[in-house]
């Protein structure tokens, strides 16, 4: 293959791209496997090096040791608990917001286009207007300190979600549905058996999108989760930042935020082929 000077260009941009992209993680990774010494000048731009002169990987296991009051059981108990609200937060979303996302694409009701309207507009309402209310809400039901105003929101969907499931259902050919009706399948035997296993793409995007908010969401568990047994990652790295955040204990802090964004990049990496093609639905008519 000839190569042009514009591809060697665009090549080249894109290598010194990738670069600037991948350094802030190569700095992560080299202060966590550094000594004491070595993490405190690197984090305070006093100097650098590309590999420590002696890799502790013992900096990983003391660091997620030390998170928390007791030793192990903080980062066990947040662990525990992310794990759960974020599993629990992907099934709510991909389950809400295909099934609202079919309604508005396939049944005829009247106001549908208002009530579509309507859903699309709050996406433009900043998320900060709603938090006194939600916690006044969730504290009337006494939810507080629980999982609950976490997880149950997620089960009745998202905006943005509900459109991009909706603009996907709405460009599947109506002789499949009309097939299928003439078969004797019920709207949610459609849904479930028909659109579903052909909207992997958009499950896909929903996926991993909820899944970096819910495992990464700081504000949501400060706010409504109190109990040290009931805290998340997000929450339990913050108060180890406030405990840890000295240069000297530089490489402590990055060990503890390497650990927490590995479920993200193993999550993006095993679904990325579903992820791409999701994002170019649409760009290509046919």
């Amino acid at each position: 293959m000839r190569l042009t000077r514009s591809k060697i260009f665009a090549f080249a941009c894109l290598v010194a791209g990738s670069i600037v992209m991948i350094f802030p993680f190569w700095w992560m990774v080299v202060t966590s496997l550094s000594t004491p010494a070595e993490a405190s000048a690197s984090a305070s731009a006093s100097g650098f090096n590309w590999w420590p002169s002696d890799a502790q990987w013992s900096n990983y296991p003391d660091a997620l040791r030390r998170m928390g009051s007791k030793p192990w059981i903080g980062f066990l108990d947040a662990l525990t608990n992310t794990v759960v609200i974020t599993t629990l937060v992907v099934i709510g979303q991909v389950f809400s917001c295909s099934l609202v996302g079919y309604a508005f694409a396939r049944l005829r009701f009247r106001g549908r286009g208002v009530a579509f309207g309507l859903m699309v507009a709050t996406m433009m309402l900043p998320v900060q207007v709603t938090l006194i209310p939600m916690f006044i809400m969730f504290r009337s039901f006494g939810w507080i300190d629980t999982m609950l105003p976490l997880v149950v929101p997620a089960f009745f969907g998202a905006p943005f979600y509900i459109f991009m499931f909706r603009q996907f259902f709405s460009q599947v050919p109506e002789s499949l549905i009309e097939a299928a009706r003439i078969d004797g399948c019920s709207h949610v035997r459609i849904w479930v058996q028909i659109m579903l296993p052909i909207c992997k793409p958009v499950i896909a995007i929903t996926t991993i999108f909820t899944f970096i908010f819910a495992w990464n969401d700081f504000m949501g568990p400060l706010i409504y989760l109190q109990s040290e047994e009931q805290m998340t990652l997000a929450v339990a790295l913050n108060s180890f930042q406030n405990q840890y955040g000295d240069f000297r204990d530089a490489h402590y802090l990055m060990a503890a935020s390497i650990v927490t964004m590995i479920p993200c990049i193993i999550l993006f990496l095993v679904a990325q082929k579903q992820f791409v093609s999701g994002l170019s639905l649409g760009a290509v008519k046919g």
